[in-house]
């Protein structure tokens, strides 16, 4: 049975609580957005908020509210969107990885769009704290001519605070199917001395945030040459490439701020329409 205040045992027999949080969000065709609720299960420390926004769109935001995670967390957030049907998914704030003293932080993420869906799948920023530990896995679904815009971001540290990440374990994996064929694998991979591996010219030089972004849509060759060149005015090194039909992006910045900025006029430019609020908040 699922335990949203479960209990792992440290060093030194010392019995510590581990945050779990489970979230489901079903949306249908119809409703004034091109959305409507379908289902909507939430456990944990996971919860979803469906704000009613200018527009009528069907809009929700996960929220983590055990404010971060550690080794041995467990957040799952699965969306379904169903034939014809459009939604936008968000986070509530940037999702912080601290420091692990036991385990592995898993973060998975589950998107099912039906023939004909839209999703646009738009959570802020992770950062990661200094011997932190995380998993990651994005484990996407299309069916037929199923729209997708997707984004999932790193920040090594927070550079304002003058924090350095010296040394973390961080896995972070895409699976993107259509039709049930696997088309976009991916996968990124890092342990130990972080910031010293970072650093190399061929990885992320002097800069400490990076995201990517998949465009998953019939017209996504279109989008190639107008946003290569809206890269051009990115913070740092910046890219977009065509794998298996779909628009992959990749980005780096000098830290997450700038990053943000970066993201923000990039998303809005392939949503055609500004992003949620609570990326503004």
């Amino acid at each position: 049975m699922f335990d949203p205040t479960s209990r792992s045992e440290a060093a030194g027999g010392v019995a510590r609580q581990r945050s779990r949080g489970r979230a489901r969000l079903g949306v249908e065709a119809g409703g004034k957005g091109g959305g409507r609720l379908d289902e909507f299960f939430q456990e944990g420390c996971a919860k979803l908020r469906l704000p009613r926004e200018d527009g009528g769109a069907f809009e929700a935001v996960v929220i983590n509210t055990a404010g971060g995670l550690t080794g041995g967390d467990r957040f799952e957030v699965a969306v379904t969107v169903g034939a014809g049907a459009a939604a936008s998914v968000s986070g509530q704030a940037c999702e912080k990885i601290y420091k692990a003293s036991a385990g592995t932080a898993e973060v998975m993420t589950g998107l099912v769009l039906e023939d004909g869906a839209r999703l646009d799948w738009l959570p802020q920023p992770t950062i990661l704290f200094d011997r932190c530990a995380l998993r990651r896995t994005t484990d996407i679904r299309l069916a037929g001519p199923a729209r997708l815009l997707a984004v999932e971001s790193l920040v090594f540290g927070r550079e304002a605070m003058g924090e350095r990440l010296g040394t973390a374990a961080i896995h972070d994996a895409w699976r993107v199917h259509r039709d049930g064929r696997l088309v976009l694998a991916d996968a990124f991979a890092i342990d130990g001395p972080v910031a010293d591996r970072l650093a190399g010219p061929a990885l992320l030089g002097a800069n400490r945030a990076t995201a990517t972004v998949v465009l998953a849509a019939p017209d996504a060759e279109g989008f190639l040459a107008p946003v290569r060149e809206l890269l051009g005015e990115a913070s740092g090194p910046a890219g977009a490439s065509l794998v298996a039909g779909i628009l992959v992006i990749r980005l780096a910045a000098p830290d997450g701020e700038a990053l943000g900025r970066d993201l923000q006029r990039l998303l809005t430019f392939l949503r055609g329409r500004p992003l949620p609020r609570v990326w503004f908040c």
